[in-house]
């Protein structure tokens, strides 16, 4: 009878699976049509190619085809649908059109890693069989449905890492089954409900990277089960529930990014199974409690950035699993417990506390010890010499210490190491060759100390390096010529030594150098020629030395320097005239020398000279007729010969005739000369007036040509026309799309690599009848050919054809900020280049308003319009439209710009001034903190007293949280954009304000301050 049944239940499995293979069942039919609405991600792709279905195929073809068999569905024993799983296909689509009543046996649903879009319908709450939900990583929008609540048997439910947004629905607590709940990397908004402390199952808690806000309920204390709980990068408040000690299954604890206070419980100590706890970034204060030491599993605690005060707990030594430790930031004191030295480290950070005494003589106990950051406290006794065979090293910080020693004995060679710090410390003795075998190492900081001896050749080998500083010591001897190999070397650091000798004419070949300082040593002969061959210098100083000769006039190459300070020195002859030529100097204190003649008339071209210093000279004559001089007092020019000018203490300019005119001249000049001046003008306007008011320099010393070539085609270049233009087109391939890297309002972009191998961008134009305002482009050749600025895109040429007419630009690698904002390279912009990128996006609005004559708007200054290069050094672009104000002219325009950045009274008023550029960078540079736009925020912050902002509700949560000086530095920098976005545009600064404001907030800050730390 047994075997009857069995077969008569085979027999019945089987007819309904033929039936299910044979026709058309609502779940396959369902499937299609939801796959008819989906596309792949890519167009080389066929879509769930597996996914087909013919009805007309005899019953063993079509048990092939069967949609059991099908990619990513998995049918039970009866033939019906119970898991799907889609993740990872490329699909682009929605669940618009998912029919989940029809799928009354699906368990699994997964759909991430894909590109879904649109709202999570309600109707998923059909599926009433749901255990596992799947959604990540996509595009998903709206709400979490209410309706979820309903899915009674869901364990698993992961929805993060997509764009959902509203508070978390309080109906989820009636998914009493619920084990795992992943709802980070949203924009979930509203508090933690206190109900989720009912879903006694929950072993998992994710709700990281959201805006969450309130206090941590003290409910979850009923999650016995749970293991981990990850809370970090949100608003949450109040303080950390002592209750969660009694939570003894958790392994790992993320609480960082928020804005919790108060202590550290205690309780905590009681989590004995718990390996990872991270409280870093937060305002808690008080003691660490010595029950802390208790956590006996625990290999990781990272509870930097806060307010924490007292003393490092000795209890720390019992963590014998206890691998990485940050403690820095906070007011920590006392000493280090020479207990911690026996734990096998693998990152030790306590860097900016107030903690003394002596680092444990085995910090680097068990070889693994990769950071080791004790910056910044007041450290004393000698650096442990266990570290010289540390090869584990990756990153050392001691500066900011008093810590001794010799460094020949201390250090080793560590093939892994790429940073070491060792700054204002009291080390002692030679630098070894040791620090060339270190084949990993980027950034050598050894200022402020007594180290001695000479500089070993075999630096120039660690053709890897980018920094080294060695100021502030006690090297003798010579620069190794063998420092012109290190190829990569960008900020080199000598000064206040007794360095002598010669400056190798080899420096001339690092032509990535940015920072080169050689002050306050014995060096002497002639300053290097090849120094101009440096392109990317931005400060030179070799003052307070003992320099002879001429002032080089390969320096005025120097087009990027802002500041040159050549002081101090027995330099002789006159001032190079050439000298006008750095474009972007800034500074310039040529004082305490033998220089003789007059100051060189070419340096009133030189707008964006702030200031300059040429006392005690030979010089004699009268002063330049530029702003620069105009506001000098006597101190910047005292102790010369015979300067005459209109400063106070000088003697005044005597007029270049004393000749009295007679009337009848008088008479025949005013007839002629408006005469003569009609003809001239008129003269040059025909030439000049379509594209060009002015020859221009470029870096090459080219002088731009104006050219009117055969076959109708005009250029302006520093090339021949004809021969630029022909290649362009032939390494285009007329244009092709292939070499397009972006459309404008005015043009395509093209990338061209020229034969000489240069790359530049080329910015084709639409034709005439496509082109909204002809103007637009002519006022951009104008203004671009006359801006001189290392923050200002350059412009090469233009050419003009019937085909095709082009602007030649310089081409920037690093793209647009807001591609990179917009991207995972995000990550990388850390504080040092955002604060220079707002710092030149400064410098060069303020040229334009400031130094350019008529003054210049930008009028759509966005982060798509700011280009960076390689290094991430700031270039404004795009003056498609701007608009160059004539002071006895209306300004009133048509509207452009990009939304989002364009000041409020140009929606009632079309009158552009230069506060419309203002507070769009007041824009941008919120953009730039918090690494997206600040959208409505904008209005918030306009109407908020500065003392009521809080950086940690705006900074970009893809990197670490700044240190405290340069948070001091952002904090600064943010009021100020917080006056450039006022509604009221007189109450915004000006540029040359902004500017001004931004060199004082820098001025005092340390060179290497902007080191994040890598937690």
């Amino acid at each position: 009878m047994m075997a009857s049944l069995v077969t008569n239940i085979l027999l019945t499995c089987s007819i309904f699976c033929t039936l299910n293979v044979a026709g058309f069942t609502p779940e396959v039919d369902a499937l299609l049509k939801w796959k008819a609405t989906l596309h792949s991600q890519t167009s080389t792709n066929i879509l769930l190619p597996s996914w087909t279905y013919d009805p007309n195929l005899n019953t063993s073809a079509q048990k092939a085809v069967s949609p059991c068999n099908w990619h990513g569905v998995s049918c039970n024993e009866i033939g019906s649908i119970y898991r799907l799983n889609l993740s990872s296909s490329g699909i682009n689509g929605t669940l618009a059109h998912m029919s989940f009543s029809l799928f009354p046996n699906l368990e699994y649903f997964e759909l991430s890693v894909n590109n879904f879009y649109g709202i999570i319908p309600s109707k998923i709450s059909h599926l009433s069989n749901l255990i596992y939900l799947d959604l990540s990583s996509n595009q998903f929008t709206g709400i979490i449905p209410l309706e979820t609540g309903n899915l009674r048997n869901l364990v698993t439910l992961h929805l993060f890492n997509n764009q959902l947004g509203g508070s978390i629905p309080q109906t989820l607590c009636q998914l009493t089954f619920l084990s795992g709940l992943a709802l980070n990397d949203n924009n979930l908004y509203g508090s933690i409900p206190t109900c989720l402390g009912q879903l006694s199952n929950l072993s998992y808690i994710f709700l990281n990277s959201n805006n969450i806000s309130g206090a941590i309920p003290e409910s979850l204390v009923n999650l016995k089960n749970l293991t981990l709980l990850v809370l970090y990068q949100n608003q949450l408040s109040g303080r950390i529930p002592r209750e969660l000690g009694k939570l003894t299954s958790l392994q790992s604890v993320e609480l960082q990014y928020n804005n919790l206070s108060g202590s550290i419980p205690s309780s905590l100590g009681e989590l004995k199974s718990i390996f990872l706890l991270r409280l870093y970034s937060n305002k808690l204060s008080g003691l660490i409690g010595q029950e802390l030491g208790n956590m006996t599993s625990l290999s990781t605690l990272e509870i930097g950035n806060n307010q924490l005060n007292g003393s490092i707990p000795s209890s720390f030594g019992n963590l014998r699993a206890l691998e990485t430790l940050v403690l820095s930031d906070n007011q920590l004191s006392g000493s280090i417990p020479p207990v911690l030295g026996k734990l096998k480290w693998v990152r030790f950070d306590i860097t900016n506390n107030h903690v003394s005494g002596s680092l444990p003589d085995d910090i680097c106990n068990g070889r693994k010890l990769e950071f080791l950051g004790v910056s910044n406290n007041k450290l004393t006794g000698r650096i442990p010499k266990s570290l010289y065979n540390c090869s584990s090293l990756t990153r050392v910080r001691f500066d900011g210490n008093q810590l001794t020693g010799d460094i020949s004995e201390i250090f080793g060679v560590y093939p892994r190491l790429n940073y070491i710090n060792l700054n204002d410390n009291q080390v002692y003795g030679k630098i070894s060759d040791s620090w060339s075998k270190c084949t990993n190492l980027t950034m050598i900081q050894m200022g402020g100390n007594r180290i001695g001896g000479s500089m070993p050749p075999s630096l120039g080998n660690s053709i890897q390096l980018e920094i080294l500083n060695l100021s502030f010591n006690d090297l003798v001897g010579e620069i190794p010529k063998e420092f012109g190999r290190i190829a990569h070397m960008g900020k080199l650091f000598l000064s206040n030594n007794r360095l002598s000798g010669i400056v190798p004419q080899d420096l001339g070949s690092l032509l990535e150098l940015e920072r080169l300082d050689l002050s306050m040593n014995k060096l002497n002969g002639s300053i290097p020629s090849s120094l101009g061959q440096c392109s990317n210098l931005f400060s030179l100083d070799l003052s307070n030395n003992e320099f002879t000769g001429e002032i080089p006039v390969q320096l005025g190459r120097l087009v990027h320097v802002s500041v040159l300070d050549l002081s101090h020195n027995s330099l002789i002859k006159e001032i190079p005239s050439g000298l006008y030529s750095m474009s972007s100097l800034e500074t310039l204190n040529l004082s305490h020398n033998k220089l003789s003649g007059t100051i060189p008339k070419s340096f009133e071209s030189m707008n964006g000279l702030l200031s300059i210093d040429l006392s005690y000279n030979h010089l004699r004559g009268p002063l330049p007729k530029s702003k620069v001089f105009l506001n000098l007092t006597i101190e910047a020019l005292q102790g010369n010969d015979d300067l005459c000018g209109n400063v106070t203490g000088l003697k005044e300019r005597e007029s270049e005739s004393h000749t009295p005119i007679s009337p009848k001249h008088k008479l025949a000049l005013v007839i002629l000369l408006p005469l003569l001046g009609a003809l001239v003008l008129g003269g040059l306007m025909g030439i000049f007036s379509l594209y060009c008011r002015r020859s221009k320099k470029l870096p090459s010393t080219q002088l731009v040509s104006e050219q009117k070539h055969d076959n109708n085609l005009f250029s302006i270049s520093t090339f021949n026309g004809r021969e630029i233009y022909d290649e362009i087109v032939t390494r285009t391939e007329e244009f092709n799309e292939a070499y397009c890297i972006g459309i404008g309002g005015c043009g395509s972009v093209y990338k061209v690599k020229l034969s000489s191998g240069d790359t530049v961008a080329v910015k084709r134009l639409h034709s005439s009848s496509e082109v909204v305002n002809h103007d637009e482009f002519v006022n951009e050749i104008r203004a671009l050919t006359r801006i001189r600025h290392r923050n200002i895109v350059k412009l090469f040429g233009y050419c003009s054809h019937p085909r095709n007419s082009f602007l030649i630009y310089e081409y920037l690698e690093g793209g647009s900020l807001a591609d990179i904002l917009g991207g995972r390279t995000a990550q990388h912009l850390d504080w040092t280049e955002r604060v220079n990128i707002i710092k030149g996006v400064a410098y060069a609005l303020s040229y334009m308003h400031h130094d350019c004559s008529p003054a210049i708007i930008h009028r759509d200054i966005s982060s798509k319009n700011i280009l960076l290069d390689s290094e991430y050094e700031t270039r404004v672009s795009d003056f498609g439209t701007s608009k160059i104000l004539n002071p006895n002219s209306s300004n009133w325009t048509n509207a452009a710009g990009t939304f989002g950045y364009l000041a409020p009274e140009l929606a009632y008023t079309m009158k552009v001034t230069e506060k419309c550029d203002v507070y769009s960078f007041g824009v941008l540079v919120l953009e730039i903190i918090k690494g997206e736009h600040p959208g409505d925020m904008i209005t918030t912050l306009a109407t908020t007293s500065t003392e009521q902002v809080k950086l940690t509700d705006l900074v970009d949560s893809r990197i670490l949280f700044p240190l405290h000086e340069i948070e001091d530095v952002l904090m600064s920098i943010l009021n100020l954009a917080i006056k450039c976005v006022n509604s009221n545009p007189k109450v915004r600064p000006t540029m040359h304000e902004v500017s001004q404001k931004i060199a004082s907030i820098l001025q005092h800050v340390k060179s290497d301050v902007f080191c994040v730390r890598h937690v």
